[in-house]
């Protein structure tokens, strides 16, 4: 009988331990989830639940400690499945696979243009700047040339410093012509050399999620970016 009051005893110590160690981990993991507005419209007030900021509307972010597991996967709309190889103006050879995992921000320039690429690169530093610091390492911002035979590496690398565009989070791109081409049929971006140094094109900047994914595109010179920070934000978020 003593045996069995003994096994009883520790059968019932035993399941209290554990609905202990449940609510504890339960309690913990809750204490450590919140999420805020991605704007921070209300400053640095968090939410316990998932919901929208009530002032912008936009959907709150998760902020908490935990880590996010990264879709490793491709489809077939990515631009990470082109294969072509480009030069940075660090002189680096990369594909546009190496740009995975970051939110991207595409704009084809070229550097002698002097009426609409300073104006284009003039928009890029524009929506940098909108974009809060919380989300700087999220963010690449890249400049792809339709001329990759006048513009090497290290003429973009010029350009990068005359226009304030030097930091980690810009990145340059010097291709072949073929797939210069082919980037740019994926963009919807047209260009045409119509004389030596001289080319007419799109002005278009694009938005990608960090798969590769086409989710956004702002067309014309000093638009209204309210949208395309908002496309940024959100697919940062997601």
């Amino acid at each position: 009988m003593k045996l069995i009051k003994y096994i009883l005893l520790l059968l019932i110590t035993n399941t209290l331990l554990n609905s202990c160690n449940k609510s504890t981990a339960k309690e913990t993991a809750t204490d450590a989830i919140s999420y805020q507005c991605p704007m921070k419209c209300e400053g640095d007030k968090v939410y316990l639940e998932k919901g929208s900021c009530p002032v912008c509307k936009m959907d709150l972010r998760l902020v908490s400690k935990s880590t996010k597991v990264k879709n490793d996967k491709i489809s077939d709309a990515s631009i990470f499945n082109l294969t072509s190889k480009w030069n940075t103006e660090e002189g680096k050879t990369i594909t546009l696979k190496d740009l995975k995992g970051k939110t991207l921000v595409v704009v084809m320039i070229y550097t002698t243009c002097k009426a609409a690429c300073p104006r284009l690169a003039a928009d890029m530093r524009n929506i940098e700047a909108k974009i809060s610091k919380d989300y700087k390492n999220d963010v690449s911002y890249i400049l792809v040339s339709i001329d990759p035979e006048t513009d090497t590496p290290e003429k973009l690398k010029k350009f990068a410093i005359e226009n304030y565009m030097d930091g980690n989070q810009w990145t340059f791109l010097q291709g072949t012509e073929s797939g210069v081409r082919e980037f740019a049929n994926v963009l919807a971006v047209k260009y045409k050399e119509i004389s030596p140094l001289d080319f007419s094109h799109s002005n278009i900047i694009s938005v990608f999620n960090p798969q590769g994914e086409l989710v956004h595109q702002q067309e014309g010179l000093g638009v209204d970016n309210k949208e395309t920070i908002k496309k940024i934000i959100e697919t940062i978020n997601k």
